[in-house]
């Protein structure tokens, strides 16, 4: 071994030797933190440990001060570990997702909150807010739209009746794999995969596997669970459903969109910014944005809501003409039929921005006297990763 290559290997021990002490400081001040909450707690009240609005500001920091050669979301993913683990010293967190193992919402999850959290699997988008709804699990994770195939109603129509809040957002890079316990195409008579993958993957299908037959089941991972069990049968999932199924990759990446992306919310009680109870009134959403803690002149915050007009001419216009006056970005807009009346609807908006900054709240306020109903579903960190 030469002694530059050897000088080399001695200084990163030594630097694996400090970031270790630095790690375990980091852990001991997190548990700290923990028992300052707990000591300033009122009788009865219940400790808020995780904080998206601190964990976002943490990220785009690291991200801003990131000087290479690891690249900017390699770095936060990092840190993201880093802090996950921590938050386990004061706080274990139980993550409910819409199962089972090793479906794309469980990799959101682990993206959004690290490895040292504990994931749960259910087989249904309404038994994961009943779940977090019921305090079983502190936080929950659901797909709402892909770019591809558009918005998941169930989870629209499920944010309307459930008092949970958003409290943040993840978005993932969809890559769609074929597998089965064959070893070539040709023995593959039947497809099971979630109709959204059918959908995603639907021209390389016709091109590449032309009338065999497609089966839409629950999940992916529950896909490659059939697959795993049926002769000729073949399954659209995940590279992670192939490893704890034991299938065969037969296709790589055969979405028919190459940016395919899928956006997961997280559902939680608290308004993002504030220890506050989940409250729907205008007055009280007053939780500090996640731009107030970082250097940045663009919000870092998106805020969801869902409103009802009268069915007259107009009603749209006059809605969200309060969004174009006081110079906000509205991101998406989705309606959904309500079950109040026939032809009525419920319109789901993202807008730019926090409901705490003054031009948000006045946008707010205007919407309200505008519209039979209001509901402020959350405003939370946009997705750093």
């Amino acid at each position: 071994m030469s002694d530059d290559l050897k000088n080399i290997r001695d200084q990163i021990d030594s630097l694996d030797e400090q970031i270790q002490v630095l790690l375990n400081q980091r852990a001991t001040c997190a548990q700290k933190v923990a028992n300052a909450k707990l000591a300033d707690l009122d009788e009865g009240e219940n400790a808020v440990f995780y904080r998206p609005e601190r964990e976002a500001c943490v990220l785009r920091k690291v991200m801003a001060r990131n000087e290479g050669p690891i690249s900017n979301e390699e770095m936060a993913r990092l840190f993201r570990e880093v802090m996950s683990a921590c938050l386990a010293l004061e706080q274990p967190m139980k993550i409910a997702f819409l199962g089972p193992e090793g479906t794309f919402t469980q990799a959101a999850a682990l993206k959004h909150f690290g490895h040292s959290v504990k994931t749960i699997p259910f087989s249904s988008i309404d038994e994961v807010f009943r779940e977090v709804d019921a305090d079983a699990c502190h936080y929950g994770v659901v797909p709402v739209e892909n770019s591809t195939e558009g918005v998941i109603s169930h989870t629209l129509d499920m944010l309307i009746e459930s008092p949970l809040k958003i409290c943040g957002e993840v978005s993932l890079r969809i890559h769609h794999y074929l597998m089965g316990t064959q070893d070539s195409l040709s023995y593959i008579t039947k497809i099971y995969s979630h109709q959204q993958s059918l959908a995603q993957c639907r021209e390389w299908l016709d091109s590449s596997l032309p009338g065999v037959e497609r089966v839409a089941v629950n999940s992916n991972a529950e896909a490659a669970r059939l697959a795993s069990k049926e002769e000729g049968a073949a399954a659209i999932a995940s590279n992670a459903a192939a490893e704890i199924y034991q299938l065969n990759i037969l296709a790589e990446k055969i979405e028919d969109k190459p940016d395919n992306t899928t956006r997961f919310i997280i559902l939680g009680k608290q308004d993002v910014g504030t220890s506050r109870s989940v409250s729907n009134d205008l007055s009280l959403n007053k939780s500090s944005p996640t731009s107030a803690n970082i250097s940045s002149k663009e919000s870092s915050d998106k805020t969801s809501i869902m409103v009802t007009s009268a069915n007259e001419s107009g009603a749209l216009y006059h809605l969200l003409k309060p969004i174009a006056d006081n110079g906000l970005s509205m991101t998406r807009i989705e309606s959904r039929p309500s079950k109040s009346g026939l032809w009525q609807y419920l319109f789901f908006i993202d807008i730019d921005g926090h409901s705490s900054e003054p031009a948000v709240d006045r946008a707010l306020i205007e919407i309200k006297k505008q519209s039979s109903l209001l509901k402020i579903l959350g405003s939370y960190p946009k997705a750093v990763l």
